[in-house]
């Protein structure tokens, strides 16, 4: 175990691969510990993204050999991971078929199933037509969801029906199947259920999960009330949690597979639960975003050390704080124009100011730079600025701290959700209840 200190406590070089801005704070923070870190970033409007953070690089393979641990932040890199590590490469990130089981979501149900977890039922299409027919003989509440690698993001798509005999999602589909039918082409109808939404996950290490897990409670939708738009999330509120019923009804089933693929990384299964059981969505096999914000808000274990001890296969503990972690994105208004260009430009460069500049405690980046004075401004075109994270032995107490975090912050005209974590009064009750935490 001292050996393994010693390795860890010594400066390694990370080079990260990813396909747009992502795991820029992760990659900042090792930074600030001392080590050596290079990123390349494919999306070409991502080209300022993090200058002045990290060091970017236009190209990637001549530094694999450079590199002590090389990073894959996102799903489409499982061959080249493999590959990677069957050359005797430390990877973190994407194997073949974890990148599978979070984009081909019959194929992530059909898994659960073979591995014995219990799952929704649910109807795979590829034929807008024969989805409403489906509808229209079998009345129900069902939730739409897109499959597979689409064009356009895919889970941006999903709708959650609210009529209990499906006639709101058959007036979508009918409006929507030409335009769709492109976007989307394969999709899933799944039976909804009624409970509270909770997410199990945990790094791994190619042989085993790493203790403690994280439980988190995502708040997918833009605004406040969770109205609006699917994001890829507004804010999370999570806690590290020993071995219990939830992750052994669900993740830790999936270890022998998991453990077959060769992944390193982190994995999370979103899930519904109520008082009749517990019934998986969807996975996350990769870092979250905003998730690895908030989970490096409520991990001590210093970065390099623990990310370098992942990819060599070892086992260790994380060590983690007690109590609640929470995260809240905040955004520009470019975040809800995506393509307007002329918006883009408006904000693009804004400077991202703070009332008390030498306290930045919870402030993690997202789509920003630092210009040769120092100041950060708004950078690349998504609208996803900065996440703000704090800790609290209460929910109440991370979400006030959190909120008066963010009062320090002066961007124009940036949003967030004001009710990150306020769900926890009524949901915690229902998940004590129930068992289940």
């Amino acid at each position: 175990m001292q050996n393994n200190n010693r390795i860890a406590a010594e400066t390694k070089k990370f080079l990260f691969v990813s396909l747009e801005s992502l795991s820029g704070d992760l990659a900042w923070q090792l930074v600030k510990e001392g080590h050596a870190v290079k990123a390349y970033i494919k999306e070409k409007s991502d080209a300022d993204v993090y200058l002045g953070f990290i060091e970017r690089i236009d190209e990637w393979k001549s530094y694999v050999d450079w590199a002590d641990v090389v990073v894959f932040d996102d799903i489409d890199f499982g061959n080249i991971a493999d590959e990677l590590r069957k050359k005797g490469k430390y990877v973190v990130g994407g194997s073949a078929y974890t990148d599978r089981l979070e984009i081909d979501r019959e194929f992530g149900q059909d898994e659960l199933k073979k591995y014995g977890v219990n799952t929704l039922p649910g109807w795979h299409f590829s034929d807008y037509s024969q989805a409403i027919d489906f509808i229209k003989k079998n009345p129900d509440r069902y939730a739409f969801k897109p499959s597979g690698n689409t064009p356009s993001g895919g889970k941006g798509l999903l709708f959650l029906g609210q009529e209990e005999d499906g006639r709101d999602l058959i007036e979508l589909l009918e409006q929507n199947k030409n335009v769709w039918q492109k976007k989307a082409p394969i999709f899933l109808l799944q039976k909804f259920v009624f409970g509270v939404e909770i997410a199990v996950g945990a790094f791994f290490n190619g042989q085993d999960f790493i203790y403690p897990i994280n439980i988190n409670f995502e708040h997918k939708k833009i605004f406040s009330g969770n109205i609006g738009p699917f994001s890829g999330e507004m804010g999370t509120l999570m806690f590290w949690s020993e071995n219990n019923y939830l992750f052994e009804a669900t993740l830790q089933k999936m270890l022998p597979a998991i453990r077959d693929s060769g992944y390193i990384g982190y994995i999370d299964l979103n899930c519904i639960v109520n008082g009749r059981g517990i019934y998986p969505l969807e996975f996350t096999s990769r870092f979250g975003y905003p998730t690895i914000h908030i989970q490096l808000e409520g991990i001590l274990t210093p970065v390099g050390e623990w990310l370098y001890q992942l990819s060599r296969g070892e086992q260790f503990r994380l060590k983690t704080k007690r109590g609640f972690q929470i995260g809240v994105r905040v955004l520009a208004p470019p975040y809800l124009t995506k393509k307007d260009t002329e918006e883009i430009e408006l904000y693009h460069d804004l400077a991202v100011s703070f009332k008390k500049a030498n306290n930045l405690d919870g402030i993690h980046i997202e789509d920003v730079k630092k210009d040769e004075d120092g100041i950060w401004r708004i950078a690349g075109v998504s609208g996803c600025v900065i996440v703000v994270t704090a800790s609290g032995t209460t929910v109440e107490e991370a979400r006030h701290l959190a909120y008066s975090r963010i009062k320090n912050v002066m961007i124009p005209n940036m949003f967030y959700r004001t009710d990150i974590g306020l769900r926890w009064g009524s949901d915690s009750d229902k998940l004590r209840t129930w068992g289940y935490i």
